[in-house]
């Protein structure tokens, strides 16, 4: 009797994935579109509630996902070198759980087959931040319900 196979993201490692297995590992969350500042002496995170001008807030998405590097600087695309320490990606984050070795949780669409699952389980942040337009210094923005 076969068994039925594995899911991809429980039987490859994230080089062997294919683009649209990478993709598909976003859950829509939105933190990493949030502004965060880092203490460089001990690397802590600390997020804001300030998110990117590309951030579509209805959908978790970015408006311009293909340019968002080209338009947004700052924008950094989660690659395999990326990685090999990302600790200043959210504890959530579907990517850094694989690259830690850990497991997607419940609430992960993959797991859960529904893309709004993200929501219900209150992990989206869109309806908590302010664009970056609307924000001055970030100091003033920190966050303490991430994390």
């Amino acid at each position: 009797m076969n068994q039925p196979e594995k899911p991809f993201w429980e039987h490859k490692t994230l080089a062997e994935m294919s683009p649209q297995e990478w993709e598909s590992l976003c859950d829509g969350c939105a933190r990493c579109c949030l502004y965060r500042l880092e203490d460089e002496d001990t690397r802590s995170i600390h997020f804001t509630n300030v998110h990117c001008r590309l951030l579509d807030t209805d959908s978790g998405r970015c408006t311009d996902y293909p340019n968002r590097s080209k338009r947004v600087p700052d924008c950094v695309t989660i690659t395999l070198k990326e990685l090999q320490d990302p600790y200043w990606l959210p504890s959530s984050c579907a990517y850094r759980l694989l690259a830690e070795g850990r497991n997607l949780p419940p609430w992960h669409p993959l797991i859960s087959g529904d893309p709004e699952s993200v929501v219900t389980a209150g992990l989206r942040v869109c309806d908590r931040t302010i664009c970056e337009d609307e924000a001055d210094d970030l100091e003033s923005h920190l966050v303490d319900w991430l994390e």
